[in-house]
């Protein structure tokens, strides 16, 4: 049994070395590679096929709230990202820049999009004239540069996926309510999807996107205490529109302006399943992403009828995502195996199972062992993945609640932050000044107002003036 369980010794224990357990999970569960180009990564086929399901299922929730999806260049003229002067500030530090095609330099230089607002403002100017042409509710599926200078697989590229949503609406009141629809509908993927449960609320005016008027934000904790951003939703108003004079003739025949929105989740949303969900022997899946949900594990294979019971059973389960591992390895290596790479259920059977019409069954997320009949056995496996998917979401929960803390004033705020990693809950004043001197005390930074508001106190944990909001803190990725 230690020979199967090598392909684990590498993992460095969550406890001793959080980031390099993530480092170690990430590469012996085979979802990414190192690359030569500097600062990028390969996504691997067990990689890809966790994207493909975010993709897949968080497309068809956009669907059904009327997005539609587009495609737009990925080079953006100098002059273009120019037009709206904070957008432009805000990426300037990161943008990559092509500067000659073939042999000849540009009359115009071109960055490789960091993001495509630019681009969709164009597009709008181009094709909105009339109230009729309005909304425009658009997607695309791309990948994204940005010239980060420390990388991690997935949480932090310099090219990584996503999608971005970008809107246009007639009233402002139309954009808001979109802006908080999307948000809706992210909070509701991580949850009911990822088994992630989510913080929703809004950024301070320092941390809202370049642009926008405001920032809204689904904020996750990682099984180490820290912050992830997991998804945004920007209400951009008119200011874009008036940069890029996007306006349409209202049904009063006047010439307005669009009011715009613009969302976004990316391939980090793997790194956070790795982080909430993941134990130190690799991975553990949600169910609804998991590539292979159920695998089967023939015992003594080479016994006539087994292999064939096991694509029997197999065939049984099309409703879903299930492999037979019929490979020469021992039994031990192969659910070492497949435990690493997070395969919910684990199905054995061997002749005495067959005899006796039952198979042992293995739930990943909490290693039970039970004897299940071969009778029903669609049923039996619909409701263990639904089970297994319900208690991921309520142990994720459980943990974010045991590491949700409450500070009155600066001295205890302080000491928490430092020494109990988490999120902080504490009022705030909205000052920027008090954002920036816990940044420089703790690390720790804003990470959103929450939607539903609770008052703890009467005045500002940093500088003791009359609070205006409750404000989760914490450290993040």
């Amino acid at each position: 049994m230690a020979d199967d369980k090598k392909q684990l010794e590498a993992i460095t224990p969550m406890e001793e070395d959080f980031a390099q357990w993530y480092t170690d999970v990430v590469k012996k569960a085979e979802l990414t590679d190192y690359t030569s180009v500097k600062g990028c990564m390969v996504i691997r086929p067990a990689g890809y096929a966790i994207w493909e399901l975010i993709r897949n299922q968080l497309d068809a929730a956009f669907k059904e709230t009327g997005v539609q999806n587009v495609y737009l260049p990925m080079f953006i003229p100098e002059s273009l990202l120019q037009k709206e002067k904070d957008h432009v500030e805000g990426f300037a530090p990161e943008v990559a820049w092509v500067t000659q095609g073939g042999l000849e330099p540009l009359q115009e230089k071109m960055c490789v999009r960091p993001t495509s607002e630019t681009l969709f403002c164009d597009y709008y100017a181009n094709t909105v004239h009339s109230y009729r042409d309005l909304p425009q509710v658009c997607n695309q599926w791309c990948s994204v540069v940005r010239w980060e200078k420390t990388t991690r697989p997935f949480l932090r590229s310099r090219e990584f996926l996503w999608q971005e949503g970008h809107t246009a609406h007639a009233t402002a009141e139309e954009a808001q309510e979109r802006t908080e629809q999307m948000l809706n509908v992210y909070a509701d993927f991580c949850e009911n999807v990822l088994a992630i449960p989510v913080i929703k609320g809004r950024k301070s005016e320092k941390e809202k996107f370049a642009g926008a008027i405001a920032t809204y934000t689904i904020e996750a904790l990682m099984h180490d205490g820290k912050a992830l951003q997991s998804g945004t939703s920007h209400n951009f108003g008119d200011g874009f529109a008036k940069a890029f004079n996007i306006q349409y003739t209202s049904k009063d025949n006047k010439l307005e302006y669009v009011h715009q929105t613009s969302w976004g989740m990316t391939t980090r949303l793997i790194g956070a399943v790795i982080m909430v969900h993941g134990d130190n022997s690799g991975l553990v899946l949600p169910p609804k992403v998991a590539p292979t949900q159920v695998v089967i594990v023939p015992i003594q294979q080479k016994k006539e009828g087994v292999l064939d019971k096991a694509f029997e059973l197999k065939d049984q389960l099309k409703a879903f995502r299930v492999k037979v591992d019929d490979s020469e390895k021992s039994p031990g290596w192969k659910f070492a195996e497949h435990e690493m790479r997070g395969v919910p259920l684990r199905l054995e059977i061997g002749p005495r199972d067959i005899e006796a019409g039952k198979a042992v069954i293995v739930r990943r997320d909490n290693g039970e062992k039970t004897e299940i009949s071969l009778d029903n056995l669609e049923a039996t496996i619909g409701e263990m993945l639904d089970r297994i998917q319900k208690e991921m979401l309520e142990r994720a929960r459980a943990h974010r609640e045991a590491h949700t803390y409450t500070a009155t004033n600066y001295e205890e705020f302080v000491k928490i932050i430092n020494e109990k990693p988490g999120f902080v809950k504490a009022m705030w004043c909205g000052d920027q000044a008090c954002e920036d001197k816990v940044k420089e005390d703790t690390t720790a930074t804003s990470r959103c107002m929450p939607f539903e508001q609770e008052s703890i106190s009467e005045t500002c944990v940093c500088c003791g003036k009359p609070a205006k909001a409750l404000m989760y803190w914490g450290k993040a990725y």
